[in-house]
């Protein structure tokens, strides 16, 4: 069994359902966020450059219209993870705001920890993913 990807808001809560992705994109609306639906097979923690979906949805008033663009991501990439970001140029730059994942796949790979030896007899460890281990670079994408 995979494990259960935890990242931004949320992340530790059931996955949400319609009905309250609608609510937290109404909530992002309203903050002023621009929004971005973004997708990608690699949720490796330090993975922060998702493909984006389209561009980003700048000044769209309608949460219906955002949501009927994640459904569409969704259909393209069913087994893909799926997050909804809301970015806020208040401070001048755009930073993240709201980010949480609305999509994942049925099975989610996880990962393995990885140990090397280096100088001394010390050890260097680091996580990887099973779901780019099973794809290498240039087979994900196809």
């Amino acid at each position: 069994m995979g494990t259960r990807i935890t990242q931004g808001n949320f992340a530790l809560l059931p996955d949400l359902t319609d009905e309250q992705i609608k609510k937290q994109i109404e909530y992002g609306i309203k903050q002023g966020y621009a929004v971005s639906i973004e997708y990608t097979d690699d949720p490796h923690p330090r993975n922060c450059y998702w493909e984006m979906w389209g561009l980003p949805l700048f000044n769209v008033p309608s949460a219906a219209a955002i949501f009927s663009e994640y459904k569409e991501a969704k259909k393209a990439h069913p087994n893909s993870y799926i997050k909804i970001n809301g970015f806020s140029n208040v401070r001048g730059v755009e930073s993240t705001s709201m980010s949480f994942i609305v999509h994942r796949p049925k099975f989610e790979p996880g990962f393995f920890l990885s140990r090397q030896e280096i100088h001394g007899r010390n050890q260097h460890y680091s996580i990887q993913s099973y779901a780019v281990n099973g794809n290498p670079e240039g087979l994900r994408y196809n």
